[in-house]
């Protein structure tokens, strides 16, 4: 889509990245998971606090895919210390591509994607990794088809429910 344009998340946005967050971690987990599960993790990982620091957080990075003024998606990338998982400071962290489902199919996930290696590569560090639902057959397969392989896997706690996410990876270098 041409009229999609991916712009920097700045704090003065995180009404916008708290909507857009809920939403789309709705839309895409609610049909399998418990409401009240869901509800913990929304109001936890995504209360207004929380994102502002993320977004403060000079490792940690987020972009919006805009459709006009309309947010259709986002990404949000850690380096360093940020990273979700602490296993290697020369690498880059997915932590989160969501796209709006009025908007799937419609390649705003590959565009968020191919913003996502081009901060990886600027940064030069060795490898791009992530951590997707197992049961997330959509991601899995976006992922496997831009090249990232599994490598661990790891617990993902979504409320009271513990879930396993496949961690996966791209080699840069």
């Amino acid at each position: 889509m041409d009229s999609i344009l991916i712009v920097p998340v700045v704090v003065n946005d995180v009404d916008k990245l708290q909507a857009i967050s809920r939403s789309t971690f709705s839309q895409t987990f609610a049909e399998h998971n418990s409401s009240e599960d869901l509800a913990i993790y929304l109001d936890t990982s995504y209360a207004v606090e929380k994102l502002t620091k993320e977004i403060n957080n000079p490792n940690s990075e987020f972009y919006f895919a805009k459709d006009g003024e309309t947010v259709v998606g986002y990404l949000k990338i850690n380096t360093g210390d940020a990273q979700t998982e602490k296993k290697d400071l020369n690498a880059f962290e997915v932590e989160r591509i969501y796209v709006d489902s009025a908007y799937l199919g419609k390649k705003i996930g590959q565009l968020l994607f191919n913003k996502a290696i081009d901060l990886a590569k600027a940064k030069n560090v060795t490898y791009v990794w992530l951590g997707v639902w197992e049961e997330n057959h959509r991601a899995l397969a976006f992922y496997n088809k831009n090249g990232f392989v599994p490598f661990d896997k790891h617990i993902f706690k979504l409320g009271n429910d513990e879930q396993t996410d496949i961690m996966m990876k791209l080699t840069l270098s």
